[in-house]
């Protein structure tokens, strides 16, 4: 529980005081017991000097002490969150960061100082898992969606029994749609990736993840061209599609297609380059150039 830290703690009572053995006792039994950790230092008057003076070396000082004498709460509470995926060094030194924001925008004559530090802290922590802690970067828009999925997922299911929310019923608790509510379900699963070397867990045939990728087939790209030349190639002329057909498809020279035609090889690379324009032209969306 949070202290209040506008009075000094509890002074321990003199051997000489009748029930010194009982105090521990009349605190939990009194109708609002306090709890006070270990880790929250008396600053109230530091706090009180610390606004009275102006910027310098002296203040960083006493902005420093404050900062010190506090930071075992701030390594107490980046120990709540150990074992999530980060290094409890990495958490320890971003609720220090935390420590510091809440002292410097911590005003005295509002309240206690760990009921204003405690939250600044974690929510500092909260802030750097949801965006550091994503093996992909992921849009903060999907982060809020996961959020409250996952909130509402929690809250339909505390009934026992109950069984698991459909998209429907995550929709109509949260008040988003089904395509936010599956973007948010699909996130759930996306904070950390498997590498694609990964082996997959059914079968014994050592099949990796990369395995069931697909990949880039050249021979669409055949199919596409094929298929934009097909019109052109029927609109030429009987003469120049068979000139085409014998270069292309049966590998005859120039020389043997002039022959074979009674013309000459210069006419029939003339007619091969005007051919092989126009249905370029036309297959990308050009106007051909006229014949």
């Amino acid at each position: 529980m949070l202290i209040d830290m506008s009075t000094s703690r509890p002074a321990t009572s003199a051997p000489n005081t009748p029930h010194t053995a009982h105090t521990p006792n009349t605190a939990h039994t009194s109708g609002h017991p306090r709890r006070t950790h270990d880790d929250a230092p008396d600053t109230a008057r530091l706090f009180t000097r610390l606004t009275t003076m102006d910027e310098g070396a002296e203040r960083d000082a006493v902005r420093d002490e404050i900062v010190t004498a506090w930071l075992p709460m701030a390594h107490r509470i980046a120990g709540r969150f150990r074992d999530r995926g980060e290094a409890i060094e990495d958490l320890r030194q971003v609720a220090a960061l935390g420590l510091v924001k809440a002292v410097d925008r911590f005003d005295p004559e509002r309240g206690a100082f760990e009921s204003y530090a405690v939250p600044t802290i974690t929510g500092e922590i909260k802030r750097h898992f949801r965006d550091r802690m994503w093996a992909l970067r992921v849009p903060r828009r999907v982060q809020e969606l996961r959020n409250k999925v996952r909130l509402a997922r929690r809250e339909l299911a505390q009934t026992p029994g109950a069984p698991e929310p459909s998209t429907a019923d995550l929709a109509a608790h949260t008040g988003l749609t089904e395509d936010e509510v599956a973007a948010g379900l699909e996130a759930l699963e996306s904070f950390s990736t498997l590498s694609l070397d990964a082996e997959l867990p059914a079968g014994d045939d050592g099949y990796s993840l990369a395995d069931t990728l697909g990949e880039a087939d050249v021979s669409y790209d055949i199919v596409v061209d094929r298929e934009s030349a097909k019109e052109s190639l029927r609109r030429l002329p009987e003469r120049e599609r068979a000139i085409l057909y014998m270069r292309f498809f049966e590998d005859m020279t120039q020389s043997r297609i002039a022959d074979r035609l009674g013309i000459s090889q210069m006419h029939v690379s003339r007619l091969i380059s005007r051919s092989c324009a126009q249905v370029r032209q036309e297959a990308m969306g050009r106007p051909g150039d006229g014949r």
